[in-house]
């Protein structure tokens, strides 16, 4: 177990900025809504997805280079066409993700702060992580958090499920409402995360190889497991919402301190007040991992692509943008707390609708001269992913067309 654990890392930090927003809250809110009528759409945009987040590691290996470095092989354009549309999400992903971490954290701990307070506290105590401990510490902390969050989150389940408090249904349902299909879109464009984290996972892979080899095999098997994770975990979460909240007629309120007390209250209420801190740990742990991991990658890509655009090493460049992007979401944060569910849904949304744009990158990367043959996609996997293709840009003109 110890030797399992010391291979894998870049996968556990995947499957860390995975779990978050979407599964905590998205999957939640889907099964609240639908009962477990949505599993169909967690299980079709992990397998869409899957080429795409598995070219991240798997270039990494074969080139000994991240994805960025690909795009700029294809064509400078594609790199700056990057640069420009992780500009306009970063700030914006990053404070939904610390939001709700600093909602669940002043109903779960006994701390009278308020939330600003909580997500100043947040920001810091993630930042110091980062530049104290680097890429090894947040290897090693990723271990323990994505482990107490799936155990947290399993026996959640397993508790809810043993005496269920709404009748379950296993019909898979399609929304066709307005405000059902913006929340499927939203649901799969953070599910289980966006495309881009497959640049940030080249990037992980190439930090953890420095520690030795870096195979296709061992950066295939770290993202599976990884990857399987975050299926299970959303799973989870859907099966909570829909063993608890399914037909309470509770609204979700777009604030994160009320809907962090919505959604734990949910649980004690229908469980019992032992639940509470099973639910809470669940809960926080989910979201810090996001909040820590989102605050790393960000800088850790904005200053890899600022230096291949213009050819050339900038020292600091990562403490750079780490300091851009606290003050960015800093300011979102003070002007915007109260808006918590019109970010998320801006941030997914905005999300799905560029994921077709890194699915086509990472396909191109992938087949690329620079790529060994023994290393390219098989022909199914290039055949899979051209159809994944055609589904997200179908699904991006089904979303556009219903505006």
């Amino acid at each position: 177990m110890k030797t399992l654990l010391k291979q894998l890392g870049p996968g556990l930090l995947f499957a860390g900025a995975a779990i978050g927003v979407s599964h905590l809250v998205q999957s939640t809110r889907s099964g609240a809504d639908y009962g477990f009528g949505l599993v169909w759409v967690l299980v079709l945009i992990h397998i869409i997805k899957y080429p795409f987040f598995q070219y991240g590691p798997r270039y990494a290996a074969a080139t000994g280079t991240s994805l960025l470095e690909g795009y700029l092989n294809l064509n400078r354009a594609v790199l700056i066409a990057y640069f420009i549309i992780n500009l306009l999400t970063i700030f914006t992903i990053q404070t939904a993700v610390t939001v709700v971490t600093a909602g669940i954290a002043s109903y779960v701990f006994p701390v009278d702060w308020s939330l600003t307070t909580w997500n100043v506290v947040i920001t810091i105590l993630c930042t110091t992580l980062l530049l104290l401990g680097k890429y090894n510490f947040l290897d090693n902390l990723m271990k323990f958090i994505v482990i107490t969050l799936t155990i947290s989150t399993l026996i959640a389940v397993g508790i809810a499920g043993y005496e269920p408090h709404q009748t379950i249904d296993f019909i898979q349902v399609l929304p066709t409402d307005a405000a059902g299909v913006a929340f499927l879109i939203a649901f799969m464009g953070w599910m289980p995360a966006p495309l881009d984290i497959s640049i940030w996972h080249s990037l992980w892979s190439l930090e953890k190889a420095k520690e030795g080899k870096l195979t296709r095999k061992s950066a295939i098997f770290d993202f599976n497991i990884g990857f399987l994770g975050t299926i299970i975990v959303g799973t989870c979460f859907i099966a909570l919402g829909a063993l608890v909240m399914h037909n309470t007629g509770v609204q979700f309120s777009a604030s994160s301190s009320s809907f962090a007390k919505q959604l734990i209250d949910l649980y004690t209420s229908s469980l019992g007040n032992w639940a509470f801190y099973i639910i809470g740990i669940a809960a926080f742990t989910t979201m810090f991992s996001t909040t820590l991991t989102t605050l790393d990658a960000s800088p850790r890509v904005m200053s890899k692509t600022v230096e291949l655009i213009l050819g050339k090493t900038i020292k600091g460049s990562y403490t750079i943008w780490l300091a851009i992007l606290i003050l960015g979401t800093g300011c979102i944060l003070f002007l915007l707390t109260s808006e918590m569910g019109t970010l998320i849904e801006i941030a997914t949304i905005l999300s799905f609708l560029t994921a077709p744009f890194f699915a086509i990158a990472n396909y191109c990367v992938m087949n690329g001269k620079n790529v060994p043959l023994e290393d390219r996609p098989s022909k199914f996997l290039n055949a899979f992913s051209i159809l994944s293709i055609i589904l997200l840009i179908a699904f991006s003109i089904w979303y556009l067309t219903t505006l």
